[in-house]
């Protein structure tokens, strides 16, 4: 049975709400999702493989989610499981106290970080250090 979802503080609502994608609790997927549109995936079992959205795409990694060996990409990526590999987060990347990542992530725009995540590996912003200081 599926844990309570944390409140997400950065990563909008409806986004998460517009998920059509799951891959449930229990499941095991090996192989690697692409998506050209702006879609979104859930994941609360195990994913062995990348996620990549060439446009848009969010992306959330349930209590129960495991990602392993991976790179993501993704507009919105909200972290509550356990991800090992690279996350590239183009808007926001908001990593709960219940997630787990262990590789670097790198983000655009937005980033928030829940007391008690954690994180073992890098973490970068990718968008223009001197814009963003004004």
């Amino acid at each position: 049975m599926s844990q309570q979802p944390t409140a997400t503080r950065l990563v909008p609502a409806e986004r998460l709400g517009a998920i059509t994608s799951l891959i449930a609790e229990g499941s095991v997927f090996e192989g690697h999702f692409h998506a050209s549109r702006d879609q979104g995936i859930k994941i609360d079992g195990v994913l062995k493989g990348n996620i990549t959205f060439e446009n848009g795409g969010t992306l959330h990694v349930g209590a129960t989610g495991v990602i392993e060996n991976t790179r993501l990409e993704a507009d919105y990526v909200f972290i509550e499981g356990k991800v090992t590999g690279t996350v590239i987060a183009r808007k926001a990347l908001e990593i709960a106290g219940s997630a787990t990542l262990l590789g670097d992530a790198s983000y655009d725009e937005l980033i928030d970080m829940h007391p008690r995540a954690r994180v073992r590996g890098k973490i970068e912003y990718r968008g223009d250090i001197e814009a963003a200081a004004d």
